[in-house]
């Protein structure tokens, strides 16, 4: 019997995100008998999936190159996993270290570099020159090229040919999420509330704090209103100090990561996801799954619009403005997933595309 070939994907950590999610929903279902994955991360700490890896029996590599920095030791570290395994494929899903990843998997001779775009934007700090410039060096030592969007890729790759991998969903867990409604609520202490929601990482480029400035003009108008906001991040005690002084703490409800985002979506009203940027966007996707009207800033990629209950709206509009939007959304009882599930969401029939893709390149 003919083991399986192996796959390392080389991301920051695997936390409770939407690269991670996508890869999660894909190894979930691909058929491992013939793919095998495995994972090369830049934290040392265990995260979010770790255990869930090694049961459908992945192996993760920990690395510390994002605290000390040194990028060579990164390099021999790598070179000591690809001397001591052997990979037919490299995928590469984050590019501060891309570069430094797939020239090292070049001289080690791994035939298929893959590099992936998740983003169309970069997080504007003191860095941005220098992230702008291992972006730029990202897909030199690649063979083949992947984005979550057209516009992820198209920024990213540039002129080069890439192959849109859509950040599919289970989309079976979505049919009948709206029955957990009452007893989720029930056990958040919500109790006939307006619910305003969002899902995803507490940190910049995902802009919570613009959330918080229309939650506040949401209360102006309707007071008996609900803020869950589900995620982790570095702007956790930023977001409830603010939420302070805008008088809305005691109204916001702020939930680490979680595996029951469909339950907790039936929770809601309403979706909002302010992005400053956006590969695509696969918190929004699960929100049409669920039925939910979805507010989208102009930021988020146009792929991520399914279905006729999504408004985008401009970053430099006001947070009236979309306080108005999402007073006067209104969820849906049509059954929204046949249209996503036509589009190339379903993570079973996603999970077999991608499945190929890597069989059919390593001729196998």
């Amino acid at each position: 019997m003919k083991k399986p070939i192996r796959i390392l994907h080389v991301l920051q950590r695997m936390e409770a995100g939407g690269t991670q999610a996508l890869l999660m929903n894909i190894y979930r279902n691909i058929d491992k008998s013939l793919v095998q994955f495995d994972f090369l991360v830049e934290y040392p700490n265990r995260q979010f999936y770790d255990d869930e890896i090694e049961t459908l029996g992945g192996k993760i590599y920990y690395s510390n190159v994002r605290k000390d920095k040194n990028i060579f030791k990164f390099q021999k570290q790598l070179k000591n996993i690809l001397a001591q395994q052997h990979y037919d494929i490299i995928h590469v899903h984050t590019y501060s270290i891309g570069y430094f990843v797939l020239k090292t998997a070049k001289r080690c001779h791994v035939p298929i570099r893959i590099a992936h775009s998740h983003s169309n934007g970069v997080k504007k700090d003191f860095r941005v020159l220098s992230k702008k410039i291992l972006q730029k060096l990202y897909p030199i030592y690649a063979t083949d090229y992947m984005a979550c969007s057209k516009e992820a890729g198209n920024y990213l790759f540039k002129n080069r040919q890439f192959t849109v991998i859509k950040n599919a969903i289970t989309l079976r867990e979505y049919r009948n999420s709206r029955k957990y409604r009452i007893d989720k609520r029930t056990q958040l202490g919500i109790n006939g509330e307006f619910v305003v929601g969002n899902v995803g990482r507490l940190e910049k480029e995902k802009n919570q704090l613009f959330v918080l400035d229309i939650f506040a003009e949401i209360k102006k108008v309707k007071k008996k209103t609900k803020l869950l906001i589900v995620g982790d991040g570095s702007l956790k005690k930023e977001l409830l100090d603010k939420a302070d002084r805008l008088n809305i703490v005691d109204d916001t409800i702020i939930l680490s990561n979680r595996k029951d985002i469909p339950k907790l979506l039936s929770t809601m009203d309403v979706f909002i996801l302010p992005s400053s940027y956006e590969g695509l966007g696969i918190a929004a996707i699960e929100a049409q799954a669920a039925g939910l009207p979805v507010i989208l800033s102009d930021r988020v990629s146009k792929d991520a619009i399914l279905t006729n209950n999504v408004t985008s709206l401009s970053l430099n509009d006001s947070p009236r403005k979309w306080a108005e939007i999402a007073l006067n959304s209104k969820s849906s009882d049509i059954d929204y997933l046949k249209k996503i599930k036509e589009a190339g969401y379903d993570v079973e029939s996603n999970a077999k595309i991608v499945q190929n893709f890597y069989l059919n390149r390593v001729g196998k």
